[in-house]
């Protein structure tokens, strides 16, 4: 089976449904589809969801114009602010880096430590951030990713990513960086009220966004 994912066509690894996760804020709701095309990150997410870790978490960071992170297990201390060298699951897993799948808008990522405490990129065992970022031209992505094989990274955008970075916008920058594990399919406008939320200087938000998730199928 093929599957369309950030605009490539990929082989799936499984021919299964792609699973759907509800994600009930303060602000409204967000539906995400996680791809079965990173099973380790699908079925890690899937597991905390079940077991009720993120219940009553925050979405404890928001970057405007970049992200909004949560998944923080201490997210809920007001005081506490973890830094990217910490996991606070207490593990982490292998990256899932997939060529078609971009940093677009409202790309689910898995957050990690920096490349020099953790050059494998592994992924934190909780943490996730949800894309805002911007439109990108064609001649802008070229900049990007030129910045990008100096660090080593090559990424080669089809037409349809292209077309999907100029029209709905997102950060290219961060491609074959992170593991992207999902997409928000409905809720748009629910992870633009959370971007525009005020914040203190270490961009999280004065007043608390809270998350309740449930499997959808």
């Amino acid at each position: 089976m093929m599957t369309l994912l950030g605009g490539l066509l990929v082989a799936s690894i499984a021919c299964a449904q792609r699973p759907q996760v509800e994600i009930r804020t303060t602000k409204g709701n967000i539906v995400v589809e996680l791809f079965n095309e990173t099973p380790a990150h699908r079925d890690n997410f899937l597991k905390h969801v079940e077991q009720g870790d993120y219940e009553g978490l925050l979405f404890d960071r928001v970057v405007p114009g970049l992200m909004v992170q949560g998944g923080d297990p201490k997210s809920r201390a007001e005081e506490h602010m973890t830094t990217p060298e910490q996991s606070e699951a207490g593990y982490t897993l292998e990256a899932e880096i997939l060529p078609g799948a971009i940093h677009r808008k409202g790309a689910m990522a898995a957050v990690r430590a920096p490349d020099d405490v953790n050059p494998e990129k592994r992924s934190d065992g909780s943490r996730f951030f949800l894309v805002l970022g911007k439109p990108y031209a064609a001649d802008e992505l070229v900049l990007v990713n030129d910045r990008a094989r100096r660090n080593g990274i090559d990424v080669r955008y089809t037409e349809a990513q292209q077309r999907i970075y100029a029209e709905l916008g997102g950060a290219p920058h961060l491609d074959g960086n992170y593991t992207v594990f999902g997409q928000v399919i409905e809720g748009f406008d629910v992870l633009n009220a959370i971007a525009a939320v005020e914040c203190d200087g270490q961009d999280r938000p004065r007043t608390d966004i809270l998350m309740y998730m449930r499997s959808l199928k």
